[in-house]
């Protein structure tokens, strides 16, 4: 099995491309994935940089609705006609973060190999989607300015439109979402519910960036939260794009070498995983 981060919001490799987004190459015994496309043609740009052949794809997993992860779909799909691309079907919905539109492409729809999808989905015996993920443990805050369209008004965003892939490979469970706007914790709750245990790795954003202040009290409360409580599991955490640096930074100091940041164009270390 291989990981190499693509598209990543800071560069560990000369060269590679860093935008606010993400995309994640995967490389398993029957499948080579893309979990999201990043905001740009980056995925493209980084893929040749690293010698990547994104026409070798055959599956593109949508973690939710957004323009950050969905922005190079269209670049691929120009030099990857035949990868289904799979979705939440209220992916397709519109989303907001207050007046600004943050949702998909709508040319991505009319993309012939879109399969849309709703809760969880077996796609074979290593992939499986889920979503239904409903605890607010913990709950990001940044999901505070977050909408979707209801009936013609904007409600806030419950992200129905997200999901999180799970990936079987040699004994090993990983775990992938985007961004975890529904909550890490909740996330590994509802992992828990399907298995019935934790995940070996999983790789994420957990969405408490913050552009235009410092964390205050209660935010930092809850990323510590967070952490102490990811920290007590047997799980490698590898994380980056929406986490943001300060929050990463509280993160780390409380779970060590429990987790990992990522960086466009660097390699996820399997054998700390596999052992």
């Amino acid at each position: 099995m291989k990981i190499i981060t693509l598209v990543e919001n800071t560069c560990g490799h000369e060269g590679c491309i860093a935008e606010h987004g993400l995309s994640l190459y995967i490389e398993t015994e029957k499948h080579r994935l893309l979990l999201d496309a990043g905001q740009t043609d980056a995925v493209v740009k980084n893929a040749e940089v690293l010698g990547i052949d994104l026409s070798a794809v055959d599956t593109v997993i949508l973690s939710h609705g957004h323009y950050d992860h969905s922005g190079g779909i269209i670049p691929f799909s120009r030099i990857n006609h035949t990868a289904q691309i799979v979705m939440q079907s209220k992916a397709a919905e519109p989303h907001y973060n207050g007046e600004k539109y943050i949702g998909i492409d709508k040319a991505i729809l009319d993309l012939p190999n879109v399969r849309l999808i709703d809760g969880d989905t077996q796609l074979d015996d290593e992939l499986f989607i889920f979503g239904g993920i409903t605890g607010r443990r913990c709950y990001p805050q940044g999901n505070r300015k977050l909408s979707r369209m209801e009936n013609g008004e904007k409600v806030p965003d419950d992200f129905a439109h997200e999901q999180c892939l799970v990936i079987k490979q040699n004994g090993k469970n990983w775990l992938l979402s985007g961004c975890s706007h529904n909550g890490i914790l909740n996330i590994l709750d509802r992992y828990g519910e399907i298995f019935g245990k934790a995940p070996d790795c999983v790789l994420t954003g957990f969405h408490m960036m913050k552009k235009d202040s410092e964390h205050n009290d209660e935010e930092k409360a809850v990323i510590i939260q967070t952490a102490r409580e990811l920290s007590r599991m047997n799980t490698i955490f590898y994380s980056g794009h929406c986490t943001g640096i300060p929050a990463f930074e509280l993160m780390k100091a409380v779970m060590g070498d429990k987790l990992i940041a990522l960086h466009s164009g660097e390699q996820v270390n399997i054998q700390r995983v596999v052992g």
